[in-house]
């Protein structure tokens, strides 16, 4: 059952990674052609609602403080980060699903310099989220190890995984 369970959690981070590749690589593209100071009015127009009814909420504080601080420069440096980071994520979610194992060591250096760079993000500039996203990628790079040591392609993971799934029985009924 255990090990059901760390496939299961083992996939959805990888479709997670997909998903936060592709997001990141659009992310990327539409800083390319973005001014700082659109940037700063899409942010306060995204923000006004919620800071007319909670002037003090610090989600849409720091969207709107983070878009002040841009400038051309350091929107160019984002939009190469995201497109960077969304292009390896993806890389890496195809080659997992149409490879072989050769390609988890790839994966798991590619994550590791990610992780690198959050771990040093972490030291200057400590946030919750970034601490969240070095955990997650942590586990991912350790499931990711723990597939390639059992010897396992991600197909074969899926297919055991999903008829696992589908043929698991509820728990019985305890007023039977």
């Amino acid at each position: 059952m255990r090990e059901r369970v760390l496939d299961l959690v083992f996939l959805l981070g990888v479709l997670f990674k997909g998903i936060d590749g592709l997001v990141e690589l659009v992310g990327g593209v539409l800083l390319l052609f973005a001014t700082p100071a659109t940037l700063l009015s899409a942010a306060n127009r995204v923000t006004a609602e919620e800071l007319s009814e909670d002037p003090h909420d610090l989600i849409a504080n720091l969207i709107v403080h983070g878009a002040a601080r841009l400038h051309a420069g350091g929107v160019l440096f984002v939009a190469a980060y995201l497109l960077l980071h969304g292009v390896v994520k993806l890389a890496i979610v195809v080659a997992l699903l149409v490879g072989s194992r050769r390609v988890y060591p790839w994966a798991m250096a590619a994550l590791g310099v990610f992780l690198i760079f959050q771990l040093y993000e972490l030291v200057t500039k400590p946030s919750v989220g970034v601490a969240v996203l070095t955990v997650f990628d942590a586990v991912i790079i350790w499931l990711t190890w723990r597939e390639w040591r059992r010897g396992r392609e991600l197909r074969t993971t899926w297919r055991g995984t999903v008829q696992w799934v589908l043929r698991r029985q509820p728990p019985p009924d305890p007023a039977r």
